[in-house]
């Protein structure tokens, strides 16, 4: 062996031995220091340690806490949202949960996972840390196992120095705007109903349970020109955020449905949540006393939302519209009368007043079978602003009903049915009824082509019966006129 080989031996065996001793070195020192001295001087020592070496990186950590004081931190539960979807092959652990009403599974970090993401050749690692506090004084908004041991959880972001603006200017809103994308994606439709009990609590007002409804714009049986209007405004309505802004409108929709009974207004509803991914809010009137109540549900309802007022003709009598039609009262009754109900002018001024804009993305819409009945003030664009009249069945409807319950897409009865349709006052929901009936289709339309010849004969004598009670009613008050300028003149005498 030269002698230069020797030399190089020699110098790594010094290496090696120098390593080892230093690394012996510091286990003991550790070992010492984690027995003698209490955890607080140890995290002291270590944290100055970091510190020290800290002042020699490049990179920087910024810790994300859950909560901001008693307030939830938007970026935390951003951040946790938008890793749940960054799993990569070495990611280790994982938590995974699922509430039993929900449909989707959540999937998140686990304590102490490290994961990567690259944004824009940005290269970025998080860390979930999660101590254990062990403290009567400390109270956590979330912790509910527990009123001794609670957990503090933040994110660490760490990446390079240089890097700092592009994180807080371009990353961190992009990872919100994510979060919120998805969340959204996968949510589980819910429909809400007033809490009278808890009313008065605004995070407690509204109770929920998931709405499953199957209804879509594609089982509807309405019209397709009808359907393509409606699915086009919903689309341009929730691309326009900035426009409405621009144009100083709050950012909401208003639809009146009206028409008979079982023309399909509930299932439009459906469809229409089904299709924004909304939730439902179905607000019944006869149940709230005053403005203040209806101001406090209204504002307690989240955005991405459908107010639903069902039978607006019928739910209330309006108090201000009211007072020419009984005899007048004393200032002080009348006063507490008012206090004591809701006005049009309160509930016109949460549609389309200053309340309106305590909230985005919102659709309100009002269901009636009689549009004549409602007072003209709630009617005006910028409250109803869209007139959907539910119609009884056609024959565009009637395809759509055969393709959903008997999966056909013609046969030959069609034209007689589609015939008798045109010319017979008869509800989607009544056709469809018919269509249950039996699972054989020839049976099934054989049957529905027998109801409408009866359901046409009974419209007929409806009708006439009508006419007739009319006819009475005109014939007697010509009577009574009668009668009465026959009195006059015996009076007169």
């Amino acid at each position: 062996m030269s002698a230069s080989s020797n030399s190089k031996l020699a110098m790594a065996k010094t290496i090696l031995s120098t390593v080892g001793s230093v690394a012996a070195t510091a286990m003991v020192v550790r070992t010492i220091v984690q027995e003698f001295l209490p955890a607080e001087v140890e995290d002291y020592l270590f944290s100055g340690l970091r510190k020290l070496l800290g002042k020699f990186s490049n990179q920087l950590t910024m810790v994300i806490d859950e909560f901001d004081g008693l307030v939830n931190n938007e970026i935390y539960e951003a951040a946790e949202v938008y890793l749940g979807q960054k799993i990569t092959p070495t990611t280790r652990r994982l938590k995974i949960s699922k509430p039993e009403k929900e449909k989707n599974y959540n999937i998140a970090m686990e304590r102490g996972e490290e994961l990567t993401d690259v944004f824009n050749g940005v290269n970025l690692k998080w860390i979930w840390i999660v101590n254990q506090i062990e403290s009567r004084n400390f109270y956590n908004p979330r912790d509910m196992n527990s009123t001794l041991r609670s957990e503090v959880r933040s994110f660490e972001l760490t990446f390079h120095k240089k890097n700092q603006d592009v994180v807080i200017n371009t990353y961190l809103p992009y990872i919100v705007s994510e979060a919120k994308l998805k969340k959204h994606e996968k949510k589980t439709i819910k429909i809400f109903t007033v809490d009278y009990q808890r009313m008065y609590d605004i995070n407690n007002a509204w109770k929920s349970v998931s709405l499953d409804h199957p209804a879509t714009f594609d089982t509807l049986a309405m019209d397709f020109e009808m359907k393509d209007m409606i699915l086009k405004d919903l689309e341009r309505f929730v691309k326009r955020r900035e426009y409405y802004r621009k144009v100083g409108k709050a950012w909401k929709r208003g639809y009146l449905l009206y028409g008979p009974p079982g023309t399909g207004k509930s299932s439009l509803i459906a469809a229409i949540a089904n299709f924004l991914n909304f939730d439902i809010y179905d607000l019944e009137l006869t149940e709230i006393r005053r403005n203040s109540d209806l101001r406090k549900l209204l504002v307690a309802t989240a955005n991405k939302s459908i107010l639903v007022v069902e039978d607006i003709d019928c739910t209330i009598e309006f108090q201000d519209r009211l007072t020419n039609k009984a005899p007048a009262a004393s200032s002080e009754l009348q006063f507490c009368r008012e206090e004591n109900k809701v006005t049009l002018s309160g509930f016109l001024n949460f549609i389309d007043g200053l309340w309106s804009s305590c909230g985005d993305e919102r659709i309100i819409i009002f269901t009636t079978n009689h549009k004549d009945k409602l007072d003209p003030a709630l009617l005006r664009p910028g409250r109803m602003d869209v007139h959907i009249r539910m119609s009884y069945c056609t024959p565009c409807g009637f395809r759509t009903l055969a393709a959903n319950y008997l999966e056909i897409k013609s046969h030959c009865l069609f034209k007689e049915i589609e015939e008798l349709i045109a010319i017979t006052e008869v509800t989607p929901a009544e056709v469809a009824e018919q269509l249950l009936k039996n699972d054989v289709a020839d049976v099934t339309l054989k049957g529905l082509v027998d109801f409408l010849h009866l359901k046409r004969k009974e419209n007929e004598e409806a009708k006439a019966k009508k006419v007739a009670v009319e006819e009475n009613k005109e014939e007697g008050n010509v009577e009574e006129e009668e009668k009465e300028e026959k009195e006059i003149p015996k009076q007169e005498s």
